[in-house]
């Protein structure tokens, strides 16, 4: 099955993408985590003003499936949270890269440690 990867974004090796954009760096689960989840249910994600360390656990995401943890791709503080997933967690299937987005951070960090959309498509 091919799954969509978008070029202009990076990925963590934990299937978390993340796109940098006007000093903050929004992040998401990618198309692959989220097929591989199946439906999800319930979103956990940190207040904002929370910091996190690169590849610490975030948050949690709940499927049908499973429970896991989300890792943070950088160093940084929250500064938004997707507050639509609180009732609607399906956008995370229905749009991993549009609606169905995580978080966002003031990075403390650059994206360049992580991989690029043809690295992660070797990964998976």
């Amino acid at each position: 099955m091919e799954f969509d990867v978008p070029e202009h974004l990076r990925y963590a090796e934990t299937h978390e993408w993340t796109d940098e954009h006007n000093g903050t760096v929004r992040v998401g689960i990618t198309d692959f985590a989220q097929d591989e989840l199946g439906d999800i249910v319930f979103v956990d994600l940190p207040a904002e003003g929370e910091t996190s360390q690169r590849g610490n656990a975030f948050g949690v995401i709940e499927s049908i499936k499973a429970v896991s943890d989300l890792y943070a791709p950088v160093v940084g503080t929250v500064v938004e949270t997707n507050h639509r997933l609180r009732d609607q967690p399906e956008l995370v299937n229905e749009e991993p890269f549009g609606a169905g987005w995580l978080v966002a951070f003031d990075p403390d960090e650059g994206t360049d440690h992580l991989l690029t959309a043809a690295q992660y498509r070797e990964q998976v």
